[in-house]
């Protein structure tokens, strides 16, 4: 996965400085699925975290390698972590596990990933359709500084542990789990006609979400579910929620 890049943690503090800044529970074994949102709880990135030996292994989007790093250092203080970026690349599959790799924490069919050499591999195709049948959503297409992580599913991906005690952005995350009815979020729609991902949804005119990931005449959306019923569009496109 070239889109990828593997961030490696290290230092005494590991466990207990990420325990404390993100959404799920660091586990000393194996690989979880997380996020790091704003005090606001709005989304900054989402990446993988493995547990080795004596450091752990942050897998993110190369597009937000960067700025999280630089986030996770502003937070550092006088804690005991180490921050370095590697040349491991990220690989994935969906038949044989190899030696070291794990299911992917979100959705057992997306297979499993592991951490390695790229060496001789080609890259990994395209998910677009299998993210899609199972509503998963992408960093930077679903998942944007205006995302609401119970928005997008964060829940039923495994990416939230509301037993783990303070994280940044705790209070928004509970707040909307436990006192209120999520109005808006993601939902598997079918699109008959031509529609690109980023086109507004209407009913009657109003607006009732945005298009985004397509694979043939499903895709994903986020809608604000009031006003999701029969008749919606996407530019000349009909949009009907899957069943």
């Amino acid at each position: 996965m070239p889109e990828r890049r593997v961030i490696r943690v290290t230092g005494a503090e590991r466990l207990s400085f990420l325990q404390g800044l993100v959404t799920n529970t660091i586990a000393d074994h194996g690989l979880i699925y997380t996020a790091l949102l704003t005090p606001q709880g709005k989304y900054l990135a989402d990446f993988f975290v493995k547990s080795e030996t004596d450091h752990l292994l942050i897998d993110v989007a190369e597009s937000l390698a960067a700025g999280l790093v630089q986030r996770l250092t502003m937070y550092r203080l006088r804690a005991d972590v180490q921050f370095e970026e590697t040349d491991l690349a990220v690989l994935c599959g969906t038949g044989e596990y190899p030696d070291g790799a794990n299911t992917d924490p979100r959705h057992t069919s997306l297979g499993w990933r592991s951490f390695g050499d790229a060496t001789g591999l080609s890259p990994a195709p395209d998910q677009t359709a299998l993210r899609v049948e199972h509503l998963i959503p992408e960093t930077g297409i679903e998942l944007t500084p205006d995302t609401y992580i119970l928005e997008a599913g964060f829940e039923r991906l495994n990416g939230v542990d509301f037993k783990k005690g303070c994280f940044i952005g705790q209070e928004i995350v509970a707040r909307m789990k436990y006192k209120t009815e999520l109005r808006k979020g993601l939902a598997r729609v079918t699109v008959t006609g031509v529609a690109e991902p980023g086109t507004e949804i209407t009913l009657d005119g109003k607006p009732v979400g945005t298009l985004h990931s397509r694979a043939g005449d499903q895709a994903i959306a986020y809608l604000r579910f009031d006003r999701a019923k029969d008749g919606m569009l996407a530019g000349a496109a009909s949009v009907t929620l899957a069943k």
